[in-house]
């Protein structure tokens, strides 16, 4: 078995051209740890900042999920484990240390805790499905697991043309919830209601104009970041809850922030980050990723990527990712 491999490396902080292709050490599985032949990978918002150097962790190799097959599982934790991941078995794997703490997607292999794989049976291509673990397995846990969203929730998504937003909206309409969702574009108003939203809002500062929404949220979620923090727990009921899972609006902190005077009464204010996904706090178990996979196959949701590029043009897969202009996932395949 070769000791080497090929990979995408972040040589020096910088534009999408400091990515360069380079050989690298084959990772090497630990106790409990998958090896995973990549075949295709999810690009992220994350990576882009980590290769600008304004990541608090970082890997050379960096890309925070793949999708493959089972190259290795040497040192399994069980007789129970070992079966679920035999050698050549379609695998998705999301976070867990990937391109932070541990080489990631960008290289041909990735070594990935079998916490943060799952195992999947699907007819869907490699580019097809290299769209869905982070963004569908983020979006679920923050729509059910942190803001506990019901039938007939009134939910609000700041940022719904995101990715993130994207899959948060299929799974909330799913749900039940009766979904506002804003978009900078007055022209994804059509787009986003025939993905189920019941209102389509310009995103913009001072949302719904002086007079503020007409009726509170049960529930929002933003993604736009610190920049609206403030006026979307304002949008949000006494009893409600606002999350915020996405800095599309950049990383730039609230200025002066001072919680006595600024911050409404009875509002749940929570914060998730995807780099718990897998850990026993957030356990991917417990998200149905096999029957999200099933609906997207069977046509429930349109979940392909915006733009598929070869392993060879992952610099202009990156300028891409930097125009924030694709309108959905960008993936590159091997």
């Amino acid at each position: 078995m070769s000791e080497s491999m090929k990979a995408i490396v972040i040589s020096a902080f910088g534009g999408p051209e400091v990515l360069k292709y380079q050989t690298a050490p084959k990772p090497v599985p630990g106790l409990d740890e998958v090896l995973i032949r990549v075949h295709a990978f999810g690009v992220n918002h994350a990576e882009m900042h980590m290769r600008k150097g304004e990541w608090d962790e970082w890997n050379p190799i960096t890309g925070l999920e793949c999708v493959g097959v089972v190259e290795a599982y040497p040192h399994p934790a069980s007789d129970s484990q070992a079966a679920r991941f035999p050698i050549g078995r379609k695998v998705v794997g999301v976070m867990g240390g990937l391109g932070r703490n541990r080489p990631g997607g960008y290289g041909e292999y990735a070594t990935v805790p079998a916490s943060n794989a799952v195992p999947l049976d699907t007819s869907l291509a490699w580019e097809q499905l290299a769209a869905l673990p982070e963004v569908y397995c983020t979006a679920w846990s923050c729509l059910f697991t942190v803001l506990g969203v019901q039938k007939g929730d009134r939910v609000l998504i700041r940022g719904a043309t995101s990715t993130l937003g994207q899959a948060a909206l299929h799974l909330a309409v799913d749900a039940g919830a009766v979904v506002t969702a804003t978009t900078r574009r007055q022209e994804r108003f059509k787009w986003l209601k025939e993905m189920g939203a019941a209102e389509a809002v310009k995103e913009e500062e001072g949302l719904f104009g002086h007079g503020g929404a007409a009726e509170k949220f049960d529930k929002t979620l933003n993604l736009i970041g610190n920049r609206v923090l403030l006026e979307s727990i304002s949008l949000t009921r006494p009893g409600g809850r606002m999350l915020q899972a996405g800095w599309l609006g950049g990383l730039a902190p609230v200025k002066d922030f001072n919680p006595m005077v600024q911050m409404e009464s009875g509002v749940h204010f929570s914060l998730f980050h995807s780099k718990v996904l897998g850990t026993k706090e957030f356990p991917l178990s417990n998200i149905p990723l096999q029957e999200i996979v099933r609906k997207i196959e069977q046509g429930k949701w349109n979940a392909s990527p915006a733009r598929i590029f070869e392993y060879a043009d992952i610099v202009e897969a990156h300028r891409a990712l930097d125009s924030h202009d694709v309108g959905g996932k960008i993936v590159v395949k091997h």
